[in-house]
């Protein structure tokens, strides 16, 4: 059967109905009627599933959906990906190379790394999908017991690129190669040879299509961090990072008596404040003013959103706080007067 977009669209609809009623009974039966129809498991993986969960985090940012209604959403694709992973696999006479798929250690969106993993496992590949919160030491242990082909490392938050590159030099410390996915890594996968991946994809299909066009090279296991990134030598995202619970603190503190808002509000100005100094943090390791710029345009949306009178007031003002106490660090000040301008002048 060939797939028609409006297959896609019916099937689409109607999962998405049982995502949101977090009905997951409902969703097995929709993932197992989109087979019977005649849909791949893949392309109901790739074509229904993963836009769903794109919808959902768009959902939660415009807070149309809970932070629960959205785990609840994630919990109930999950039934349908585990029905799906369980369809016939035509391996071939010569199994591929084993791979191992990770999150990056601290990273807690779990799906993208499941969707690559059961995609890989229905193109025949032999899969460990080690998951998320593993600490880059016991992911190297079972790297170097087992000597996959490649490590697979999926990073969806920005703020999690200095550690997944901890994680690239240490794959290659064992002579393991990497290859990333994610949205941390942008729309174009800019941002995954900063941190040393012999390759990047957009999506699980791409990352099977890599490995399928041949082996990766072994890796010089004497790389360090600075190879890749040398003006991390002028330690200016080490104090950043090593004081960013201050600096979250002191703004909120001057931030607080700024105008009168809810208990609620000011946990999301919270979440917003503790997310912007880590994103400071990460621009500074990749040397990126971009990263900061696109947070602050991300953030004061979804504090719009929520109704939260100080959104762009409140986010400018921390700008401010943030200048103010990092004086001396003259690489974070340029990144701090970029955001300024582009928060004065959004055109």
């Amino acid at each position: 059967m060939n797939t028609t977009p409006a297959d896609l669209e019916a099937h689409s609809k109607r999962l998405w109905k049982a995502v949101v009623a977090g009905d997951e009974y409902e969703a097995v039966d929709a993932a197992a009627d989109a087979l019977r129809d005649g849909l791949a498991a893949e392309t109901v993986l790739l074509e229904v599933i993963a836009p769903i969960q794109d919808r959902v985090g768009r959902e939660w940012a415009a807070d149309r959906m809970t932070v629960a209604q959205e785990h609840i959403a994630t919990a109930v694709c999950e039934r349908a990906v585990s029905l799906l992973a369980r369809s016939p696999v035509a391996r071939p006479p010569e199994p591929p190379a084993r791979i191992a798929v990770a999150c990056t250690d601290g990273e807690w969106h779990a799906m993208p790394a499941r969707l690559l993993s059961t995609v890989l496992g229905l193109r025949g590949w032999q899969v460990d999908h080690v998951g998320t919160q593993l600490p880059i030491p016991y992911l190297i242990a079972h790297l170097h017991r087992t000597r996959p082909a490649v490590a697979a490392l999926s990073s969806t938050m920005i703020t999690q690129l200095p550690t997944a590159h901890s994680a690239v030099v240490a794959c290659h410390a064992i002579g393991i190669p990497v290859l990333v996915g994610g949205a941390a890594y942008g729309p174009d996968g800019r941002y995954a040879q900063l941190v040393g991946a012999e390759g990047w994809a957009p999506d699980a299909r791409g990352v099977a299509d890599v490995l399928a066009a041949g082996p990766f090279p072994r890796p010089a296991p004497d790389h360090q961090p600075l190879d890749d990134l040398p003006h991390l030598a002028d330690q200016e995202y080490t104090l950043v990072s090593r004081s960013a619970h201050d600096l979250v603190r002191q703004a909120l503190t001057r931030l607080d008596g700024t105008t009168a808002i809810t208990a609620q509000q000011f946990l999301d100005a919270s979440e917003c404040v503790t997310r912007l100094v880590e994103v400071l943090a990460t621009a500074l390791y990749l040397d990126e003013p971009e990263v900061l710029v696109d947070y602050m345009t991300w953030a004061t949306d979804v504090l719009g959103s929520r109704q939260i009178p100080v959104h762009a007031r409140g986010l400018r003002y921390t700008l401010d706080v943030l200048g103010d106490r990092l004086v001396d660090l003259p690489r974070t000040q340029g990144m701090l007067d970029q955001a300024r301008k582009a928060m004065d002048d959004p055109s």
